[in-house]
Parts: structure tokens; C-alpha cells; sequence
């Protein structure tokens, strides 16, 4: 997607604007989960877009992936301080959408980022 690899906008935005990627991220916000609880909480996702995604975000470093020592082994996701670092972008979007969206009907888009899209 990035049009200008120096760009950090482009760069960001190649991250960020993939499907899911913003709302699983604002998921993590509450605190460590695992698989199960994100796929339960992201309504419409399916897991193997859940698993890419945040295969994709700890390649990237902006989640980290930690697999306790227990049987049958869990497996937790959180945010890094990079994945915190895009929080204050993502209460700005809520704002956006509270002040200038309210009452408008989404977009039929398919890959709009501010409506829980579909996997």
C-alpha cells in the first residue's frame, strides 16, 4: 500500500489500515487475552484472519505473543509500548466518529476501518 516507503504516514498506514488491525488493537487496551476472548469479542472475525492479524502486529512489534507453562498450554496476546503508542490514534478516531459521524449511515465500503468489518 505505502506509495512513498520514506513517507511514516504510508508507513503507518500500511500497518494500520489492514482489516481488523485497529479494532484488535483497541481489544488489547483492556489488558492481556487470549485467542479465544478476541475472537469472542470481535464480532464477525474469523480465526484464521485473527491469527494473521496478530501474527502480522508481533512481527511488527506491536504485540507480544506469551505462551504460559502450563498443560494444556495458553497463549496470551498484549500490547507493547509501540502497540500502546497507536492508542491516543485510535481515541482520536472515536471522537471523530462521535462528532461528525453520528446518525450517518456507514459506508457500504468493505474496507472501512471505523465499522467492525467482515473477515
Amino acid at each position: 500500500m505505502a506509495v512513498d516507503p520514506e513517507c511514516p504516514v504510508c508507513r503507518t498506514a500500511d500497518i494500520v489500515c489492514a482489516k481488523w488491525t485497529l479494532l484488535v488493537v483497541r481489544e488489547l487496551d483492556e489488558g492481556r487475552s487470549r485467542f479465544c476472548e478476541l475472537e469472542r469479542s470481535l464480532t464477525g472475525i474469523s480465526p484464521r484472519t485473527l491469527s494473521l492479524r496478530l501474527r502480522e502486529l508481533e512481527q511488527e512489534g506491536i504485540v507480544e505473543r506469551q505462551q504460559l507453562p502450563e498443560l494444556p498450554p495458553r497463549v496470551e496476546y498484549a500490547l507493547t509500548d509501540k502497540g500502546r503508542a497507536l492508542l491516543p490514534m485510535i481515541e482520536d478516531m472515536r471522537c471523530f466518529g462521535e462528532q461528525w459521524l453520528e446518525g450517518v449511515e456507514p459506508a457500504a465500503s468493505s474496507d472501512s476501518v471505523l465499522t467492525a468489518p467482515t473477515a
